[in-house]
């Protein structure tokens, strides 16, 4: 008999799975531990959204050029580098509000590395993961991200409280190392032989970086290797990628304002601390990381099956998941509880999440040789997301105190939320007329 082992494409998106986790730890990590050390110092909202949005600056500069590069050099030379960068920089960084210059530097440089992590990621993905895989892998991988969020919203307020706010800067250093001993450990890029179909289906070898030594190789006088020229033309005009670009955006919108605000929300609020809430603070990024692999079995499922069209499959998960976050995120100021905005802000996370069986995988159906640029162009949209997110949300919670309103009354928060609500009913639309599943670009 021989012996069992697992498929090596396995461990490549187990590996990708705990990249995105340690990511999002860092994520929150920083907004609890600068959002306790800025409260000390009595730092005002809009300095603190400003110094929170720094990140998503460095994470837009990097996206497009990071798919660029991994596209060049590979996806997992590019992952291990990004990874071990960001990594260092939190081990030797102050946590203190008041320099503010070092702050803004280091988020920038943390932003620009990881910056290069998805779309080296996606284009690793689109290597190893054949076509009816990959619902469930890039589900599985993203999942990690919430998990990741949920995990740093249990033990790290805990952790700030025990040993201080630097701490965490610690800790998500020393994660990002053991990371990355393990990519380079593990990590490989695909052979052939493991995927004889891979030029037709799309993955495999053929999507590798074209080697110096192969541009010149020629079989029978004809060049049997070329290097692939971007399209960039046809990407930025294409009305499919534009569907995912509108889609990322207001993902990433809901997503970084619930991040980056809820703790203030719960503290001001509410008036309840984070400490106070025990581990049902964590529930909303569970509940991503449930749906979001829910929602990718179930598009795999619904393809390999084929009871819809990768198309309808697509649009049918992605509809479904942002109507049902619409509602669930404008809902939130009408509780006045912290168990009423815990579920409205699970349901809304968990939908956006499932939806994201829907657009975030779409790129890697119309593009699989070019996943990783596209994903850079997509998740620069999801970046500036942020950057408006986050800060235009400081901004409209000082307006709020400077025309008298208490932080703590819902009308201080109601645009808030009403604007990634009415984001997500449109971004729906957007994508039922616009996006497609067939591949369009070789």
């Amino acid at each position: 008999m021989k012996s069992k082992h697992i498929p090596k494409r396995y461990v490549i998106v187990f590996l990708t799975f705990i990249c995105t986790y340690v990511c999002y730890i860092e994520r929150v990590g920083f907004s609890v531990a600068y959002t306790a050390a800025a409260d000390a110092a009595g730092v005002d909202q809009s300095s603190k959204g400003m110094i929170l949005s720094t990140f998503y600056y460095g994470y837009a500069c990097s996206q497009v050029p990071g798919g660029w590069v991994a596209q060049k050099f590979g996806g997992r030379r590019v992952l291990l580098f990004s990874f071990a960068l960001w990594s260092l920089t939190c081990a030797f960084v102050p946590l203190d509000p008041n320099r503010i210059v070092i702050l803004v530097i280091a988020r920038l440089l943390v932003g620009v590395a990881q910056g290069f992590i998805f779309p080296s990621i996606h284009t690793v993905l689109a290597q190893w993961v054949p076509p009816h895989e990959r619902s469930r892998s890039v589900s599985l991988t993203t999942s990690g991200m919430y998990f990741g969020a949920a995990a740093g919203m249990l033990f790290l307020p805990s952790i700030v409280k025990l040993r201080g706010p630097q701490s965490v800067f610690l800790v998500e250093a020393a994660l990002g190392v053991i990371w990355s001993l393990l990519w380079l450990k593990y990590a490989t890029d695909p052979p052939r032989s493991d995927h004889p179909k891979a030029t037709a289906a799309g993955f495999g070898e053929t999507l590798l970086p074209i080697k110096s030594n192969q541009k010149a190789k020629v079989e029978n006088g004809v060049h049997s290797i070329r290097t692939p020229k971007i399209p960039w033309k046809r990407i930025i005009l294409s009305l499919p990628i534009w569907a995912i670009v509108v889609n990322n955006f207001t993902f990433h919108y809901a997503l970084y304002v619930l991040m980056n605000w809820l703790p203030t929300y719960f503290e001001l609020g509410l008036n309840r601390s984070l400490e106070e809430m025990g581990s049902s603070k964590m529930l909303p990024y569970l509940n991503m990381f449930l749906f979001s692999n829910i929602g990718g079995l179930i598009a795999d499922h619904l393809i390999t099956r084929k009871f819809l069209s990768v198309t309808k499959t697509r649009k049918l998960l992605n509809t479904l998941g942002f109507m049902v976050a619409s509602f669930a995120l404008m809902a939130i100021p009408l509780f006045r509880t912290p168990n009423g905005v815990i579920f409205c802000s699970s349901v809304a996370l968990g939908f956006l999440a499932f939806g994201r069986a829907g657009f975030a995988v779409n790129h890697m159906d119309i593009a699989p040789r070019y996943a990783g640029i596209v994903m850079g162009v997509s998740n620069t949209a999801g970046t500036l997301a942020g950057i408006v997110g986050v800060d235009l949300t400081g901004r409209l919670l000082e307006s709020s105190k400077a025309a008298h309103l208490d932080l703590t009354s819902p009308d201080s928060w109601r645009v808030i939320f009403l604007i990634p609500g009415l984001l997500c009913i449109f971004s729906s639309l957007v994508f039922l007329v616009l996006s497609t599943g067939e591949r369009i670009f070789d």
